[in-house]
């Protein structure tokens, strides 16, 4: 068992092979030596935790599909003022006080997106701040009786041997200054040891994207509202009267109908859509054609003035967007005759601009090439089917990344806030197991659209979720061998004879070891009855024992494997095994020297 765990630690040190190789290859070695049984060996796959984990990944993806994670990003870089060191200090308090609510790894995976977004926007890596968030997190879990299982357990064990209870709040007693130590700790001397690892996760920037469409495609021409009043003539009229107009030059972008009180955009409407009073038609056109349509119909015209902000109002939001594309040399589109401003009826999409050999095609007809590249726009649905597309069409950039990056709202963003609020009601709730409330919500965010099915299997990080299962059965290992009992029995021989708080320390690093190679919840069962056995036998309280237990539990500080949230952020920050030892030790001797003056000051001996 002993060479087994040297060796995968080793392994992982390494970083030659990827987490969940590793992970598997210890799994096989536990299996073929005769220490677990099949069933046992594969125990990880059927593990609630990992479907409960699965099902975060998909509901923290539908967050950021809709809207949620870029406006957060947006707000939290306002708040920080471009400073990573602001940053920093709202993703470790922002983390900690979610996790007192919301599991440690719900935590993680709605604000990952977020984090990662954020720290490329204000010119930082990601690596400096994902140690951080997941470390926050599991100090957070420290703050309510709920907020990580080893409070459970230790509020469980205390009442089986004739303690009070805990109170909700009472482990906050310990949890908020180690969340104060742990802001500070990567305030003055944590950010500098986080590594800076160049990752592939950087977000798309719409401003920097917009910028370079408006001047690559020559689009000059302005954004205006016309709105139908009595005396218009288009007043009862369907829109293709409008549009087949010969005289003018303009392109539609959509209408506002008017319902009452509500305005219903349509982006794409048809041609028999008929225009009623009080609707707005928005079109995009050159000033001398905007004040001729105006006087023709005699509609109310208003001009906007930023063309940047109009494309991003007008033209991008949560249910359509933009890309380039590129005509492949054996297009069925080459040789044909086309305008700006029409819609590819196959693709449902509008042309917008085109560009050739570099240059903007200025005339409103041409005959398309093989190499032109066209700017278009529609359902962000329909952009990503453009993918299937490549022999005729080319995807360029990535209209997956830009869509999350939308930061305006919509009715599927309220569906989504929904079903993460139903996920928290739940588990705080206890009305149904934890698994099961992620998977509600879910199975939510996919049956309303939230997250298209093409996109659920990709949303799940399945290095870090293949990696946990395979790590689940070494916990089982280390117990059915005994290694665990015997460690913790040798600790309780050599330092029950010394002062209380030396044994307090010799428990706190004893669970501490533990909790750096199996879940938290196995090392608090493990180290509770030797934790109270240890108290009766000098006549002390085994209230400051079982909460030292609690604590240690929770500060996995020094592997990736030590808890999920490590594991959730080790592909996405690009983190190696000794990043986290680095960042870790310091910290966890901080957490041990508060814990040992706090704890007996807080719960005596």
């Amino acid at each position: 068992m002993l060479t087994i765990l040297s060796i995968t630690i080793a392994l992982f040190i390494w970083s030659k092979l990827t987490p969940d190789i590793v992970a598997l290859l210890s799994l096989l070695a536990l299996y073929l030596s005769g220490i677990l049984t099949l069933e046992e060996s594969l125990s990880g796959f059927n593990n609630n935790t990992v479907i409960l984990i699965g099902g975060l990944f998909i509901v923290g993806e539908a967050m950021a599909s809709t809207g949620w994670t870029a406006l957060a990003g947006q707000r939290l870089i306002k708040r920080s003022k471009g400073s990573s060191t602001k940053l920093l200090g709202f993703i470790i308090a922002g983390s900690g006080l979610l996790s007192g609510f919301v599991s440690n790894t719900g935590t993680v995976a709605t604000l990952m997106p977020v984090v990662t977004s954020s720290a490329w926007n204000i010119g930082t890596l990601p690596s400096k701040m994902l140690i951080p968030l997941a470390f926050g997190s599991n100090t957070g879990g420290l703050l309510t009786l709920t907020g990580t299982p080893p409070n459970i357990i230790a509020n469980s064990t205390l009442e089986q041997h004739g303690g009070e209870h805990f109170s909700f709040f009472e482990f906050g007693l310990i949890g908020l200054p180690l969340m104060i130590v742990a802001l500070l700790y990567f305030r003055f001397l944590g950010q500098k040891l986080l590594p800076n690892n160049q990752t592939h996760n950087k977000p798309v920037n719409l401003a920097v994207e917009m910028d370079n469409w408006l001047e690559s495609y020559n689009i000059n021409q302005q954004f205006y509202y016309f709105r139908i009043t009595q005396k218009t003539s288009l007043a009862g009229n369907t829109l293709g009267h409008f549009l087949e107009e010969k005289q003018f030059d303009f392109q539609l972008v959509r209408i506002q109908q008017a319902r009452g009180r509500i305005s219903v955009s349509l982006e794409q409407p048809s041609h028999k859509q008929k225009l009623n009073i009080k609707d707005v038609i928005v079109i995009q056109t050159k000033p001398e054609e905007a004040s001729r349509i105006a006087d023709f119909y005699d509609l109310e015209i208003k001009y906007i003035k930023n063309l940047e902000d109009a494309l991003k109002d007008n033209v991008i939001s949560q249910e359509f967007g933009m890309t380039e594309v590129l005509v492949s040399p054996k297009s069925r589109l080459v040789g044909r005759t086309m305008k700006v401003g029409e819609f590819f009826d196959r693709y449902n999409l509008q042309l917008l601009g085109v560009q050739r050999l570099g240059k903007a095609i200025e005339q409103d007809r041409f005959t398309v090439q093989q190499g032109d590249s066209f700017l278009v726009r529609g359902t962000w649905s329909s952009i990503e089917n453009l993918v299937q597309e490549y022999k005729n069409l080319v995807v360029c950039g990535s209209p997956e990344q830009m869509h999350k990056n939308v930061a305006s709202l919509g009715r599927k963003s309220i569906i989504s806030l929904l079903a993460l609020f139903l996920m928290i009601a739940l588990m705080v709730f206890k009305l149904v197991p934890n698994s099961i409330a992620v998977m509600m919500s879910s199975a939510l965010v996919v049956l309303t659209g939230c997250l298209p099915k093409s996109k659920i299997y990709k949303s799940i990080n399945w290095v870090s979720l293949i990696m946990i299962a395979g790590m689940i059965p070494m916990g089982l290992a280390l117990q059915k061998t005994g290694v665990a009992q015997s460690a913790a029995d040798t600790l309780v021989s050599y330092l029950g004879g010394y002062n209380p708080t030396v044994l307090l320390a010799g428990i706190f690093l004893l669970t501490c070891s533990f909790s750096q190679v199996i879940n938290n919840s196995a090392t608090a069962l493990i180290m509770m009855p030797i934790a109270v056995l240890a108290a009766n036998s000098l006549g002390l309280s085994p209230k400051p024992f079982i909460v030292i237990v609690a604590v240690s539990a929770s500060t996995a500080f020094l592997t990736p494997v030590g808890t999920t949230t490590n594991a959730m952020v080790m592909v996405a920050g690009g983190y190696k095994f000794i990043d986290y030892f680095k960042v870790g030790f310091p910290l966890l001797v901080l957490f041990l020297t508060v814990c040992l003056v706090l704890v007996p000051t807080i719960w005596p001996f």
